[in-house]
């Protein structure tokens, strides 16, 4: 059994993902939001409330018997000269700067980081190429997607770390970044032996599309109200006279075969508006509802709910099943704003599962040999 810790924990995905192969366990975690906190504490029991950037939570990583690194970090500027002047001279405020001094100072087994498939691109590609010889170069480990030319020099090419959860078992189309990397220090020339690509896919199919997913005839709060989907109708309208693309999406009309969601967003916004469901019930069109300054829209448009976000990251119906019976639930008081943010700002456990199996399967490699 691998010891895991797990920063920028949000409500646990990663962990969760990991669990599940069951061959790994949390020994400690990581994470500021107080919302957040309180959602992990209630699924883990386990209050997750540390600061990873102090001393005090780094003393305790020192002290801490563990195997592998799992985060699921923040995009953030930083600039170069922090790959010249060494971790105690870089923007203090850089959260991949904190976790690569916990490893520097740990030398877990492995890592698995987590990011936003932008990551790749940010600043003209110069963020992930810091990211990516910090890691191989000033910590000497393997990642999984980078080779070394004769000349000692890096190759790699960044969409070999995007991975989309459309091709890992749920209909939404979330493309995101994934780094894994194993100690050279520990393992010798043998990380050089491992597959060098990740995961495209697994063979897991939880929804054959997004209509098999859903939950229809909704409650009315998710029903949008007229004035604010005439809002949307008018926004959209006056951006394809610019030739913008942007715009609300109805993701699930008839005429689309095996539809899928766009990639749901920690903000919420347009994470909603661009995954509008149409949903006809009866008594619906025009009704008026408490807290809607106009009625509901005629065409029974709604957003799509906290529990098909929870659905499409695996969180609902498939991550916390016991015996045919989904344990998942939110701790009392949470409100709807917090759980799409909380689902938002996850990830998608399939995704996560299949990485860890990844691991699992190099980590025997070198451990055999």
């Amino acid at each position: 059994m691998y010891k895991t810790i797990d920063l920028c924990a949000g409500i646990g995905g990663i962990r969760k993902g990991f669990e599940m192969t069951g061959q790994f366990c949390n020994v400690l975690a990581a994470e500021i939001d107080a919302s957040a906190c309180k959602t992990y504490e209630h699924l883990y029991n386990e209050n997750p409330k540390n600061d990873l950037t102090s001393e005090e939570f780094k003393l305790k990583v020192d002290a801490l018997d563990y195997d592998i690194l799992l985060a699921g970090f923040p995009c953030q500027t930083f600039s170069r000269a922090g790959l010249e002047k060494g971790f105690d001279d870089d923007e203090k405020g850089i959260i991949f700067n904190h976790i690569a001094e916990i490893v520097q100072r740990t030398r877990p087994k492995a890592i698995f980081l987590e990011n936003v498939d932008n990551l790749v691109r940010h600043n003209a590609g110069k963020t992930f190429e810091i990211i990516i010889t910090t890691l191989e170069k000033k910590l000497n480990y393997k990642i999984i997607g980078v080779k070394t030319d004769k000349t000692g020099e890096l190759k790699y090419d960044g969409k070999d770390f995007i991975r989309n959860s459309k091709n890992f078992g749920v209909p939404q189309n979330r493309p995101r970044t994934y780094i894994i990397g194993f100690d050279r220090l520990l393992y010798g020339n043998a990380v050089d032996d491992l597959e060098n690509t990740l995961p495209v896919c697994n063979d897991i199919k939880l929804y054959n599309d997004l209509n098999d997913l859903l939950e229809m005839h909704a409650p009315e709060k998710y029903y949008m109200s007229s004035g604010y989907y005439q809002t949307l109708i008018k926004h959209k309208e006056r951006e394809h006279k610019k030739g913008n693309g942007f715009g609300y999406v109805i993701v699930n009309r008839p005429e689309v075969k095996l539809p899928i969601a766009n990639t749901l967003l920690a903000t919420g916004g347009s994470g909603k508006e661009r995954n509008l469901i149409l949903d006809p019930q009866p008594g619906i069109a025009g009704r008026i509802v408490k807290g809607k300054k106009t009625p509901l829209n005629n065409d029974c448009v709604r957003v799509m709910t906290p529990r098909e976000w929870g659905k499409l990251q695996g969180f609902i119906n498939y991550a916390f099943l016991e015996n045919g019976t989904d344990a998942f639930s939110f701790p009392a008081g949470i409100k709807d704003g917090q759980m799409y943010k909380q689902f938002g700002n996850s990830v998608t456990i399939p995704v996560i599962k299949t990485m860890a199996e990844f691991m699992l399967n190099c980590l025997l490699r070198l451990e055999t040999k």
